[in-house]
């Protein structure tokens, strides 16, 4: 959890998450929604973008993982641990229904890559802890990957 805890609390221009639930942040980090309000306040830019619940895709994914209807539930705690955050500090939390073969956690220049593995829960398969040195590296290839998604992203309100 540290290195998480050392990404987000670094940041100071941009926070990214790309998942489909990642809930152990808020299950592990009980004031995460407190740090991201702050980072928002100082002006960083924070978007979030979480699974669709409802979408086949998300099913699929279950399927796969030989966890059932377990990841629509996640998801829906996810969006319910974010969803004030879009009204209070102005964080963007968006719904995506991609496929999803890595999980993406960005704080400026430096990138946790939580890589999926077919049937296997997220939190058991590999991460690669990335640092952009220059252009057109493998951080700015899974920044791009980010910035993909969140175009197909539809954004949500609490109200």
């Amino acid at each position: 959890m540290e290195l998480w805890r050392t990404l987000f609390e670094r940041a100071q221009e941009r926070i990214g998450i790309l998942a489909y639930a990642a809930v152990f942040l808020h299950e592990t980090w009980p004031d995460f929604n407190e740090l991201l309000a702050s980072k928002r306040g100082e002006g960083c830019r924070v978007r979030i973008l979480l699974g669709d619940p409802k979408s086949p895709v998300i099913a699929a994914r279950g399927r796969e993982e030989k966890y059932g209807h377990g990841i629509e539930t996640r998801c829906r705690v996810a969006l319910m641990h974010y969803l004030p955050l879009a009204d209070s500090s102005g964080a963007e939390i968006h719904l995506h229904e991609t496929t999803l073969y890595n999980s993406l956690f960005i704080g400026d220049d430096q990138m946790i890559v939580n890589a999926h593995v077919f049937g296997m829960n997220a939190y058991g398969a590999p991460l690669y802890h990335l640092r952009r040195v220059g252009d057109g590296g493998l951080f700015d290839v899974y920044a791009e990957s980010f910035e993909t998604v969140w175009e197909q992203s539809r954004p949500v309100r609490s109200t």
